[in-house]
């Protein structure tokens, strides 16, 4: 079993070869955070269960593992691959193996928001993308962010003009395909909304194959005054994957931003989001859905942060747990001092399917302001007997009893999708879950 450290000595001879590979292509500003950051990262070290931030979340398997940078970007497969996207009419920007490979228009109309890959941006525009690449260290708070900045790959770059209104949905879809060694890929997005414009990005990480890969990536929204942005993170990938992200919203007055988090994949999946209402009246959306089976361990870190006054934040997450599987919900509200007439409500449930699985949740108020409405709740619990046996007395088998109720237990914050055929695609995704989800499906 290898340690930390020599874990962080691979990544330095990594770190090694990924430089050479980028120096010429960069201006220096890049080439000093990416120093920077992995200085930052090898100070840091990898967290361990020691710290409260990730004692319930063990990363030894992942450590255990030996991953190698994708440096070039993979032949898309030759069958139609995008085929459970097309009915969602939006603009698809597509990376393989955390590489931009390519776009494909919605209806082939030209965009009204601007989009490109930030490696190619990089070499012919790098200053769009400095000022929020080039930052401090200090803000780098472990070792998987620093990691990303560091060895950052690709992403997508994606403005949408002041005052526009973007119907489509804009589309980052993050493809990983076998290659003859298992690999990492760090992608960094950097989503920003100007004034009064509006926007639904769906960010989806998604495995062709069952090959054994490691996704760390890092999105970044910047929402202006009075801007609405739709924002759905969508994590499928297989069960021999590990996936680490983070995201982080800023929002100005009066912007709106709905979140939604869906994580149904990958041996071990972490999501942190942090949400900071800077501007006075912003309201913010978090909600999510994760569903393991095994011994999959799916962690979900939240904060809301009320900097300003007259914001509201709604947070709404639901697990279902089955086997050996393990879930971490950690949310957290905090409100600062000057942020009088805030209104901030969170609630985690939690469905357990056997005896052997297990989910910590742990939501939390840090209330420094003395005129506000704020609540939290969490519940943990099994399937009704009562209701499994009213099921039964109906012509159930006990299969399909079981099945009905854990769907019904998901189907309300999988309607809070606002987008209806991403909704729809969630629904079969989650149905197909079960044996019988052929025939739950006819049901419903």
């Amino acid at each position: 079993m290898s340690s930390g450290r020599d874990e962080t000595m691979r990544y330095r001879a990594h770190f090694a070869v990924w430089n050479e590979i980028v120096r010429a292509r960069e201006p220096a500003w890049m080439q000093a955070q990416r120093e920077a950051a992995f200085a930052r990262f090898e100070a840091l070290g990898f967290p361990t269960t020691r710290q409260e931030e990730w004692r319930f979340t063990n990363i030894a398997p992942l450590l255990r593992a030996s991953f190698h940078l994708a440096t070039t970007p993979a032949p898309l497969p030759e069958d139609d691959w995008l085929t459970p996207y097309r009915a969602w009419g939006a603009h698809h920007l597509v990376f393989a193996n955390g590489h931009f490979v390519g776009e494909v228009p919605a209806n082939g109309h030209p965009p009204r928001f601007f989009a490109r890959g930030i490696r190619a941006l990089l070499q012919e525009a790098p200053h769009l993308v400095e000022p929020y690449l080039r930052r401090p260290v200090e803000e780098l708070p472990h070792a998987f962010i620093a990691l990303n900045a560091a060895f950052l790959t690709d992403g997508a770059f994606v403005r949408i003009p002041r005052g526009a209104v973007v119907r489509e949905p804009i589309h980052v879809l993050f493809l990983a395909l076998g290659q003859q060694e298992p690999l990492i890929v760090h992608p960094r997005n950097v989503i920003v909304a100007e004034e009064n414009s509006q926007a639904t990005i769906i960010e989806s990480y998604v495995s062709l194959d069952d090959s054994h890969h490691f996704t760390n990536a890092v999105t970044e929204l910047i929402v202006e005054e009075n801007a609405v942005v739709q924002h759905y993170k969508v994590q499928r990938e297989g069960r021999a994957a590990f996936h680490m992200a983070a995201v982080r919203i800023a929002q100005a007055r009066m912007a709106n931003v709905f979140d939604f988090s869906l994580a149904l994949g990958a041996a071990l999946a972490r999501t942190e989001i942090t949400a900071i209402l800077e501007g006075e009246g912003a309201d913010c959306t978090l909600n999510g859905f994760y569903w393991a089976r095994d011994q999959q361990l799916v962690d979900h870190h939240t904060v809301i942060e009320h900097v300003a006054p007259h914001g509201t934040s709604r947070e709404f997450y639901k697990g279902i747990l089955d086997d050996a599987a393990r879930g971490v919900f950690d949310g957290t509200i905090i409100v600062r001092p000057g942020a009088q007439k805030t209104d901030a409500r969170q609630v985690n449930k939690n469905l357990l399917l056997s005896t052997e699985a297990l989910v910590n949740t742990n939501p939390r108020l840090q209330i420094l302001a003395d005129d506000v409405k704020c609540s939290h709740g969490a519940t943990i619990g099994h399937l009704d007997e009562e209701a499994l046996f009213y099921c039964r007395s109906r012509g159930l088998d006990a299969e399909m009893a079981r099945e009905l109720l854990t769907y019904a237990f998901a189907s309300d914050i999988l309607q809070e999708i606002a987008f209806e055929p991403l909704r729809r695609r969630v629904r079969e995704w989650v149905l197909m879950e079960w044996p019988d989800g052929e025939r739950l499906t006819e049901m419903l």
